[in-house]
């Protein structure tokens, strides 16, 4: 057996403090997923065929076999999967936990430099890649492509551990050394049974369907674990942007619909009528209340916003639909504890913006990184985010801790500023930092994006503004305003806000 992701977890003592679940000793995730009553119940529903349970398990065995078999590989290697949303990669990635391999999803837009760190840092042995993208992938020993799946077959599974590791999984950001977040098959386990089974609260007659890439811990939730705990069906969509997305939930009827604030605004705009939708989820950029509250009035749901990290594997904080507040992520998913605090991790009084301390059955475990130890301080996960706590219990996004403006003397919120220009018919996005000033250290600037037909100038820039100052403390207004084309994001989709700091610097 291959003990390299064990032998590089954190020492004990850096590990956050982990909630207990009533899951066995031996387990895994795989087996779980795949064997539950619903064997021929449709499973995943693709563009030319639909496979029930009992046919992606045989996809899956057939990949674990060839793996096993043909390429040798050994329980705890590490296999990197390159490709796009789709029946194919979401079949490699059960068979890689069924041979009792270790899953490390990469996103498809990935180009080979930054595919060599993460090959590099978690030592991968072997690799399914769609042959599409074989190009991008170098310095692997063994090389699948995923157009041609091997036969469906029998494989008995490995009897993995519940604390053996099923994944890493590496974080979004695109300055220094990616960090790898190391989850076990109990992980994947956790979030199906916390936020899935507690908040969203699936049936077998759903069908979910999301844009983000499985390879983002979000995506895999979302558009493959949780309708499958629950024995629903899932529609996978194989290519970015609104089009795709819009035909996959007209064709296969889908029911619950997760995807980022920005989405939900363009099918807004576009007056998009969607009437399968019975619940929608959004998670990897902060939710606008004025997003939230025009879907709502919109479409008569309420969007389940929340924040999860790819550490935490997951969500771990929002309110089920009924009980949301337009603004606020809401209240800890059962399982897990929330606490705003101060520099000496005291919680603060409400009201009061500190950093956002979390823990739960899931936390940060990263892959042999000294940012360990940044991460998790007195058994809580810090998540570099910065949010404020209401009397209700109910906890509001301020900013990334690194994103807070401060202009003379005065703490502002990007994200409010953000919030209040979105209101405002000729901002289709919008990013804001901070812009070095010499009286005021620094001001807020605001990086707009137009809706077409829509031309910037001057006379725009001061109705942006006085629109600002007559929502907000009038202090807070964007002193700056640049309109771009687009806005610059990571592969996972979120703004690249650094990018923007570094234009100004």
């Amino acid at each position: 057996m291959d003990t390299f992701a064990r032998d590089n977890l954190p020492p004990r003592e850096q590990w956050p403090v982990l909630a207990e679940m009533d899951y066995p000793a031996q387990l895994n995730a795989a087996v779980e997923l795949l064997g539950g009553p619903w064997a021929d119940r449709p499973c995943v529903l693709g563009d030319e065929e639909t496979w029930t349970y009992a046919e992606l398990r045989a996809r899956a065995e057939g990949i674990a076999r060839v793996l096993v078999e043909e390429h040798g590989l050994q329980a705890g290697n590490r296999v990197l999967l390159h490709g796009f949303n789709d029946p194919q990669l979401i079949a490699s990635w059960f068979g890689v936990l069924l041979a009792g391999g270790i899953a490390v999803a990469t996103m498809p837009m990935l180009r080979a430099g930054e595919l060599s760190k993460v090959i590099a840092k978690a030592q991968v042995s072997h690799a399914l890649v769609d042959a599409r993208l074989t190009g991008e992938v170098h310095g692997v020993r063994e090389l699948r492509t995923l157009d041609r799946l091997p036969a469906a077959g029998a494989f008995e599974p490995v009897a993995t551990a519940s604390d053996d590791v099923a994944l890493i999984a590496f974080t979004s950001g695109t300055t220094g050394e990616p960090k790898g977040c190391i989850h076990f098959h109990r992980d994947v386990l956790a979030i199906c049974d916390t936020f899935a089974a507690k908040i969203l609260s699936p049936s077998p007659e759903d069908v979910f369907t999301g844009t983000a890439p499985i390879a983002f811990t979000f995506g895999l939730g979302v558009l493959v674990l949780f309708p499958m705990r629950f024995g629903a069906s899932f529609a996978p969509i194989a290519k970015p942007g609104m089009e795709p997305l819009v035909e996959t939930v007209r064709r296969h009827g889908v029911t619950r619909l997760a995807t980022a604030p920005t989405m939900y605004r363009a099918l807004l705009r576009e007056r998009v009528e969607l009437p399968s939708l019975q619940a929608c989820i959004s998670a990897g950029e902060p939710l606008p209340a004025s997003v939230a509250r025009a879907w709502h009035e919109a479409t008569g749901i309420r969007i389940v916003d929340g924040i999860g990290s790819t550490e935490m594997l997951h969500i771990f904080i929002a309110a089920r639909a009924e009980d949301s507040k337009f603004g606020s992520v809401g209240t800890p998913v059962p399982g897990y504890e929330a606490t705003v605090v101060g520099p000496d991790m005291r919680p603060v009084a409400a009201g009061e913006v500190g950093r956002l301390a979390v823990r739960g059955p899931t936390g940060c475990r990263y892959l042999a990184d000294p940012r360990q130890t940044d991460y998790v301080v007195d058994g809580w996960n810090l998540t570099g985010d910065s949010f404020r706590m209401d009397e209700d219990g109910y906890f509001w996004f301020e900013a990334r801790n690194d994103d807070l403006i401060v202009s003379s003397g005065y703490n502002i919120s990007p994200f409010e500023v953000e919030t209040a220009l979105l209101e405002h018919e000729a901002v289709a996005e919008v990013a804001v930092v901070a812009s070095p000033d010499e009286a005021r250290g620094h001001v807020v600037k605001a990086f707009v994006v137009l809706p077409e037909g829509v031309a910037g100038g001057d006379e725009l820039v001061g109705e942006l503004q006085t629109h600002v100052k007559e929502r907000i403390a009038p202090y807070k207004y964007p002193r700056r305003v640049e309109f771009l084309e687009a806005l610059p994001r990571t592969p996972t989709g979120k703004v690249q806000r650094n990018a923007l700091r570094r234009r100004e610097a």
